[in-house]
């Protein structure tokens, strides 16, 4: 598989985009990795990058966007956050992606048993993690269920993956709101922002569409 040129990205949709990434996430369940000279590629994008796609995901070391999805260089721009949030800068980076490098596809990929949500559920404190936590707090209180305290931890994983679920949920809500330009791209139909949740049992990545 050749690496995405000028000519390739031109003829990416925001749905072919979606698609590649399912079928990619395919492949990878089924251990069946893409053809790709990975040394080839890196000389087919010297002199120029051309992504379908902008993926801002955690920095677990288990969820890798290139490779639950099998791509290979110059297919994605990869944003990697400890629990997937936005803020000025990484807007700015989904704007770069989208708008002056012509990718069609907004990812937040959020994942199960994720260790920035559990610090969050139980209002972690620890230097600079402390201010980062809080960024993921509003996920955490907008779960209602349970209402006992003693459950709201990360000790009860269903209510870890239903603050993940909501977290990227709330984090596209921000992209919308907190970027103009992408919101506008997607308005006309440019691109299309998306939420996914990627199960770190089975390496499935489920859609939010």
């Amino acid at each position: 598989m050749k690496a995405h040129t000028k000519e390739t990205q031109a003829t990416m949709t925001p749905q072919k985009s979606l698609d590649y990434l399912k079928e990619g996430n395919g492949r990878f369940q089924n251990n069946l990795k893409a053809n790709r000279n990975l040394l080839e590629q890196v000389n087919d994008t010297s002199d120029g990058q051309f992504p379908f796609a902008t993926i801002l995901s955690c920095i677990d070391s288990r969820v890798s966007a290139e490779l639950v999805f099998d791509q290979g260089l110059g297919d994605i721009f990869s944003i990697r956050i400890a629990g997937n949030f936005v803020n000025p800068d990484i807007l700015g980076s989904m704007e770069f992606g989208c708008k002056l490098a012509g990718t069609k596809l907004v990812v937040v990929l959020g994942h199960t048993a994720c260790g920035a949500i559990k610090g969050a559920c139980d209002d972690a404190k620890l230097g600079n993690l402390t201010g980062m936590l809080a960024k993921i707090k509003p996920a955490v209180e907008a779960i209602v269920e349970p209402k006992d305290a003693s459950q709201r931890n990360s000790k009860n994983m269903e209510f870890v993956d239903n603050v993940s679920a909501k977290n990227v949920l709330l984090t596209i809500e921000n992209i919308r709101k907190d970027s103009p330009v992408l919101a506008e791209m997607e308005s006309n139909g440019e691109i299309k922002i998306v939420g996914a949740m990627y199960d770190i049992n089975t390496g499935e990545v489920v859609f939010y569409e």
